[in-house]
This record gives C-alpha cells, structure tokens and sequence, in this order.
C-alpha cells in the first residue's frame, strides 16, 4: 500500500448562507482520502455503523481506495452537524455523536502495514499512537490535530509529534502547543517537538483558511495564498483535502526535498479549492488528473514573481 490513513468516515449536516445538506458523507479520511487518490492507492482504517450506505462503499471503491481497513459495527455512524455564518473561517458545532466511533480500535490489515507514507487524521493521540505501533517502516508520517487534544492529552500528542514528520495544523492550534503568541517563536518551538523528515527536515504547515498557508522547514519557509475562487460554498473538509493532495503528490515523487514540499502545497491548495467549490464531498468524485494540473498551473502562475 503506497499511503495508510486513518481517521473518521461520517455523516455530516451542514449549513452554510450559500448551501445546506442532511447526513451527507463526510470525515475527515473521506476528504482525506479521496484528494488522494487522484496519484496514489490509499488504504483506509476507519469503523461505520450498519447504517453506512452501500452507495458510499462503491463510490469510494470507484476511486480505487482499499477499504479493507474498514470495520463495519453494529449501531450508527459518526455524525457531526454544523452551521457557518458568512465569515467561513469560523464555524458552530451543532451536534457531535460519536455513536461507534467512540470506541474506535484501528487494527490494520496485513497489506498496509509496508506502507510508504501514513497519515494520521485528527483523532486521539492514544489511538494514533497505537496505529504507529502497527506499521513496519514507515516512510513519511503526516498528523492531523486540533486544539481539543493539545489542551486535553498533550503529553500523547507530544509522543506522537515525536514520531511525525510534517504536522498540518491551524495558526491558533501552534500558538497553543507552543504557548507563544508570536507565530515565528512559535513556529520555531513546534518545529523541535517533530521527527527527522526522511531523507529532509522537519515540516509544520499552518493552515490559514481563506487566506493559504505557511510551510516550514528546519531549512527553509514560505508563503502560499489560497486559490482565488469566485464560489465558495462549504469549507468543510478542505483542510482534509489540503492532506489528502499534499501527501498524494508526495507519494508520486521519487525523493522528498524543498521543492517537492513546494510543489506538495500547491496541490494540496488545489484539492481544497474543489472541495469549497461545492456542498461536501460532491466536487472532489469527478474530477480528473489534467483538470487538476490545470490549475495547479494557473496557482504557480499567479505566485511566481
């Protein structure tokens, strides 16, 4: 298997000023997943309850993602519902059930355990940790956290960032890990707590919403702006797809080095502004390779000096 990822598959409800949908397929590895499965097999580890639909296991199998790491258990899905107001950046929760995701216990399949690059989506550090214990040789770890397990479990997440080589996390989320304000000084104290970046350095990518990202390395740092879009109707789940496009591109280079980290961002970028695009994960099922590079072109050409 080229990339294992783990994290939830569920069903959310979403309201935004522009759109709304009930129960419609969502997580944060469905993202995930399906950005990344435009360049590489994707293996999955998630639970669902007898109420997952078997339309969702045959659009996912369509993508060509392996859904033998996809336990099926008695009761009902993940559902998270949540509303947005006409500042996308922030949002409500209006309903969390964990329903048998509360009790999530990721055992990988036989055919993952080799894989190249594994990603950890944001769940609980213990169970993180458990899925690292589970892999062989890893070649590149990407994790996923939030601010509810920096403040709550933070002496796990720290062994987990131990283990990681780039961190994906959001502005406010490393100020918080590393209890400085200033984005530079924290920056700096993140990048301490994260593993050798085989064969390159440590990588911590905060996201920045609307406004793109900063990447940075133990060698180097950079800006990249989000893709200019006239449309934008649910951000759900792009941060997700960020990831899922990141890591794809990754898993199609022959070595990981500064630019390809670069160039890893920009699609990663890419995948996100289809997912805005539209209502859940409605934009990312058609899309196709040239389409995408398409407009990783016109993002290079928007950027470059």
């Amino acid at each position: 298997m080229k990339i294992t990822a783990i994290g939830s598959i569920a069903y959310d409800s979403i309201i935004t000023p522009f759109a709304k949908g009930k129960k419609l397929l969502g997580g944060s590895l469905t993202y995930f997943s399906l950005a990344a499965s435009y360049f590489a097999k994707v293996g999955v580890v998630a639970v669902v309850g007898q109420d997952f639909k078997q339309r969702e296991i045959k659009m996912l199998s369509r993508h060509k993602i392996d859904l033998s790491g996809l336990e099926v258990k008695r009761g009902k899905t993940f559902h998270w519902a949540g509303k947005y107001n006409f500042d996308l950046n922030n949002r409500t929760t209006l309903k969390t059930e964990l329903n048998v995701f509360e009790h999530f216990d990721p055992i990988l399949p036989e055919n993952y355990l080799g894989a190249e690059y594994v990603f950890l989506g944001n769940i609980a550090p213990k169970l993180q940790l458990k899925t690292l214990k589970q892999f062989k040789k890893p070649g590149l770890i990407v994790t996923d956290t939030m601010n509810y397990w920096i403040e709550s479990d933070q002496a796990r997440l720290v062994e987990v960032l131990k283990r990681t080589d780039v961190l994906i996390i959001n502005d406010s989320e490393v100020r918080e890990l590393a209890k400085k304000s200033n984005i530079t000084q924290a920056t700096k104290v993140v990048l301490k707590y994260l593993g050798k970046l085989r064969p390159h350095s440590p990588t911590l990518i905060i996201k920045q919403g609307e406004y793109g990202c900063l990447i940075h390395t133990n060698k180097a740092w950079f800006s990249l702006p989000a893709f200019p879009l006239e449309n934008v109707f649910d951000p759900t789940g792009a941060g997700d797809s960020f990831a899922g496009g990141f890591v794809g591109y990754l898993a199609t280079q022959k070595k990981i080095t500064v630019k390809s980290i670069k160039n890893a961002a920009m699609y990663g970028t890419t995948m996100a502004s289809f997912t805005v695009e539209k209502l859940g994960v409605s934009n990312l099922l058609n899309l196709s390779l040239s389409k995408i590079k398409s407009r990783v072109s016109n993002l290079h050409n928007m950027t470059k000096v």
